[in-house]
Formats: structure tokens, C-alpha cells, sequence
């Protein structure tokens, strides 16, 4: 209990434009709740997949993308600890009045110091965000951070969430549909519908390219998130993307449906999603 506490005042005193500040926290029912600031549009996955909601158009996605981008590299490389977020998705991604993306919850949030990881041994995090050796270890570090946020890319240009199993099997694992599209040369085929073309081609290829490199099974292969924020900003090329598959995220022979009963129940200090739940009831 005085390690949680001393890491929410620790995580109190983050300031950036691009994060929810965290305002402290409440025992309620037994439960330790984090108070946030309010952000009146409430969640960006709302706008994502609700069909009661208008879907975001490109230039506001691609803003966002770079706002986070900003946050978290903030939180890696620029306050005086590393904070390793663990949970970055479009639901905890919260949209202020003006639609700017602002990255929240910190309930799984780690803090170490420059240079050195936690210890932790548990895996944490949401199912299609996992990087490949958080998964095996439990250890989290920059890398998985950044594997996230590569999820967190193509979740946003492709407007589906990273493991969808209905539908086509060949679109269950999203970076895996991505990968085959950009190896076919139509890398615009995995772009979100909803956006009906209305995008800069330019931007568009730039951030499925930028997350299929951040969703690279090697750790050291992936770029840092001062990389990533150089690159949507146009202050440095992207890399070539790899051609083989195996070394993007998941492999195309590996089935979503096994992956996701390999997973453990609970993730951090939460249960699993109810919809994991169901799966493995079926």
C-alpha cells in the first residue's frame, strides 16, 4: 500500500498536454479508484467503433497519433524516472473539447529509474498490445511499450481493434492483415473504410509502415518512441519495413484463437476482458 502510494503522488506530478493528469486517488468499497481530470469527449474507442457516433476523420486521427506519441515519450525520456505505461489503447486514450488525444490510466504504471526496468514478473496489459517477450517474461520495458503503441497505430488507421476473431481468418491478428497488404504492394487496402479515401495518402502509408516496424518480435528492432515521434513529425525517414513476416509481431501461422487461450485470467491487478471470458466458455 506505501508503494502504490508513493508511485500515484509520483505520477501526480507528470505535466504534459498529452496526458490526463492524474489528481490522486479513493478508497471506495474496498477498491483504490484514480481521480482524472474530466475530458468532456469522453474515450477515443468510442469513436472508433461506436455506430452512434461520428467516426473521426484523418486529420484529427493523425493528430491524435502524434499526441500520444508525444506523451509517451514524455513519460519514457523526459520527466526525471521512466514510466512505463503498460496499458496503451484507444480506451484509455481520452479526447478533450477539442478532440486532442490525451493518454490516461496509469492504474498498471511503473516507475523506474533511467536505465533500469522493474522487476515485475507478471504480465499486465491488454490482449493484441502484448508484445511477444512480455508475454513469456512478464517484464516490461520501452520495447513493449512501443509494441503497444504500434498496435495503438494500425487500431487507429485501419479502424479495428488488433485481434478481431470474426470474420475472415486471414484479418483475425491485425498487424499480420497489414503485414500481407503492404507485401502485396496495397499496403492502402488495411485503410479504415469508414474514412471512405479521405486521407494524405502520404500520412496514411507513414503510419501502417511506422506500426508494423513498432510490432517487430525483436525488442532492440523496434524504434524508440523519440524515433517515432521524429518520424510522424517529419524530422527523420522511415525505416525499410522487414519482409518477413515472422518478425512482425505474430507470425501468420500463429492462430488468434490459441493465443488468446494461452493468456493468463488476469492481467496485472484486473480480470479479463468479458469477452475473453466468453471465449474460453465456448
Amino acid at each position: 500500500m506505501k508503494e502504490f502510494v508513493a508511485e500515484i503522488i509520483s505520477l501526480g506530478r507528470l505535466r504534459h498536454r498529452n496526458l490526463v493528469q492524474l489528481l490522486g486517488y479513493c478508497r471506495r468499497r474496498g477498491e483504490l479508484l484514480l481521480v482524472y481530470d474530466y475530458m468532456p469527449n469522453g474515450s477515443l474507442d468510442k469513436f472508433l467503433y461506436s455506430n452512434g457516433r461520428p467516426s473521426l476523420d484523418w486529420l484529427t486521427r493523425f493528430r491524435i497519433i502524434r499526441g500520444v506519441a508525444s506523451g509517451l515519450l514524455y513519460l519514457h525520456e523526459e520527466w526525471e524516472q521512466v514510466v512505463l505505461h503498460r496499458d496503451i489503447k484507444a480506451s484509455n486514450v481520452l479526447l478533450d473539447a477539442e478532440f486532442n488525444g490525451r493518454l490516461a490510466d496509469f492504474g498498471l504504471a511503473r516507475l523506474c529509474d533511467h536505465d533500469t526496468y522493474p522487476q515485475t514478473t507478471h504480465v499486465a496489459g491488454t490482449i493484441g498490445y502484448l508484445a511477444p517477450e512480455l508475454t513469456r517474461t512478464g517484464k516490461a520495458t520501452t520495447c513493449t511499450d512501443v509494441f503497444a503503441f504500434g498496435a495503438f497505430m494500425l487500431e487507429m488507421a485501419c479502424g479495428r481493434r488488433p485481434i478481431e476473431l470474426q470474420g475472415q481468418p486471414e484479418k483475425e491478428i491485425l498487424v499480420d492483415w497489414v503485414f500481407e497488404c503492404w507485401r502485396k504492394g496495397a499496403i492502402l487496402d488495411a485503410s479504415d473504410p469508414k474514412l471512405e479515401g479521405n486521407y494524405v495518402v502520404e500520412e496514411m502509408i507513414l503510419v501502417l509502415e511506422l506500426g508494423l516496424l513498432c510490432s517487430h518480435a525483436i525488442p532492440a528492432a523496434r524504434p524508440s518512441m523519440r524515433q517515432v515521434t521524429q518520424i510522424l513529425d517529419g524530422d527523420a525517414n522511415l525505416p525499410a519495413v522487414p519482409y518477413d513476416s515472422a518478425s512482425l509481431g505474430k507470425s501468420t501461422n500463429y492462430n488468434a484463437s490459441d493465443f488468446l487461450m494461452s493468456m493468463p485470467l488476469s492481467f496485472g491487478n484486473r480480470s479479463a476482458p468479458p469477452h475473453l471470458a466468453l471465449i474460453r466458455s465456448l
